[in-house]
């Protein structure tokens, strides 16, 4: 039977999502806590890798277990085994082709900026306390709505057949004392959303010429684009589905 289970993590511990040899990961976590409850070696697959202290506010991922266990049952003793800082919301069965990574429709990220010295977000968003041109960095962000390569912001070493991505979205709100970038596409590159905030940053600040951007995308070269900004400010908040998956 395969299980389709919403996750959501702080991800300031842990070194990214996938199991690595030498750095614990969300996904060796989960690996062990399931293994643990099943008594027996379980692997699961994600819906995407989220990297070194980036967090996520809701991920999916998929999981076969051959002795059927109900969902709410499955997902409280999970939660009783996982630590603090991961969380395992719903848990339901899905149909046997279902795949937390190709099925998805859709994929969203939040990228939030403090512009106030503030304790409880340190590890949750990007301190900057200069001041931001969002009026502009909002009008170069249109240009990366549509299906484009984004090889520019891709991180250079990475296992991908093509760099094309479709983005829905692509918005900066202020929220008190937050800028935050909001984007949905139906897929990332590794360390797409970060190099784009990067970018777009020094658009905001003024010492890139909007028309810049352009040039950036199609020139297919991460040393034309911006550095990354930094991991903590970055948030996986949401994976979209067909419904017709789900047969609870």
């Amino acid at each position: 039977m395969r299980y389709f289970f919403e996750i959501s993590y702080d991800g300031s511990h842990y070194h990214g999502w996938q199991r690595q040899k030498n750095a614990i990961s969300v996904q060796e976590v989960v690996e062990d806590a399931l293994s643990m409850i099943l008594r027996k070696p379980i692997a699961i697959t994600g819906s995407g890798r989220t990297d070194t202290g980036v967090h996520c506010e809701q991920q999916y991922f998929h999981a076969d277990i051959d002795n059927p266990v109900k969902p709410e049952q499955l997902r409280r003793r999970l939660n009783s085994y996982l630590p603090a800082d991961i969380a395992i919301p719903s848990v339901k069965w899905v149909s046997e082709d279902a795949h937390a990574r190709f099925s998805a429709v859709s994929r969203s990220y939040e990228y939030r900026i403090t512009t106030e010295k503030n304790p409880f977000l340190e590890n949750f968003s990007y301190f900057y306390p200069k001041s931001l041109d969002i009026q502009t960095m909002n009008e170069v962000a249109t240009l990366l709505l549509g299906v484009h390569d984004f090889e520019a912001f891709s991180k250079v070493r990475t296992d991908v057949n093509n760099f094309v991505c479709e983005i829905t979205a692509a918005q900066w709100v202020k929220e008190k004392d937050l800028y935050i970038f909001k984007i949905t596409a139906n897929r990332f590159l590794r360390g797409m959303v970060r190099a784009v905030v990067g970018t777009l940053l020094n658009v905001g600040k003024g010492k890139m010429p909007p028309g810049q951007f352009k040039e950036i995308i199609a020139s297919k070269d991460r040393r034309e684009a911006g550095s990354a900004a930094p991991a903590c400010g970055l948030f996986l908040t949401e994976v979209r589905y067909p419904a017709e998956i789900f047969l609870d």
